[in-house]
């Protein structure tokens, strides 16, 4: 698995930095590259072994494609179609894994403030074709979130929560670049967040 956690971080290491000096064909070859490492990771950790696992797999696959649309703004929404479909298929995961329901109902609620917040600073900034998928992006990672915390409760795996809740705060990156204000800042501390997370998770077939 090794080998496969450098090449997301090297290729993450790679990208920022294209990302940063404007070489397009850097970020071509560089994200493609670190988005196949979490999915080699897991594949390496067992991925293929458990039910669990090959859920988490299809959905770190749905990352990466996302991943790749994600680089040219005209295929914006094909690529957040692609990370929604991701979120649910990890919120199945989390699922199969077994859910304590009061920790997820829980989650749920503590959830809904942030949630709100985050449409009411979003919301001015989205064209108006774009309102319902960002509002069913929304509510998908939020689920995916909250079952995340029920099956790290119930299966003891903290790393499942603390995978899914950077992978959330990372989205807030996202989209304060797509729809607030273009800067490298976001990918500065968007990226690591989002590649770290997808590494985390793919670990979480292992245990």
């Amino acid at each position: 698995m090794l080998p496969f956690v450098l090449l997301t971080v090297v290729g993450a290491a790679t990208l920022l930095y294209s990302e940063a000096n404007g070489h397009r064909v850097g970020v071509w070859i560089a994200k493609p590259l670190a988005s196949t490492g979490f999915v080699c990771a897991a594949v390496a950790a067992g991925a293929l072994d458990t039910a669990y696992g090959k859920l988490v797999l299809l959905a770190l696959v749905l990352s990466w494609l996302g991943d790749v649309l994600l680089i040219e703004a005209k295929t914006f929404l094909p690529g957040l179609i692609s990370f929604l479909m991701g979120h649910l298929v990890f919120a199945v995961a989390f699922l199969a894994l077994g859910v304590a329901p009061l920790v997820a109902l829980a989650t749920g609620a503590l959830l809904l403030l942030p949630m709100r917040m985050a449409q009411r600073w979003l919301s001015p900034h989205v064209p108006p074709k774009m309102q319902v998928p960002v509002q069913a992006y929304m509510g998908v990672i939020s689920v995916m979130v909250l079952c995340a915390a029920g099956a790290a409760w119930a299966a003891g795996m903290p790393a499942i929560l603390v995978g899914a809740a950077a992978f959330y705060v990372s989205d807030l990156a996202v989209a304060r670049q797509r729809f607030v204000e273009k800067s490298f800042t976001n990918k500065l501390w968007g990226l690591p967040l989002y590649y770290g997370a997808q590494l985390v998770l793919a670990w979480t077939v292992a245990s």
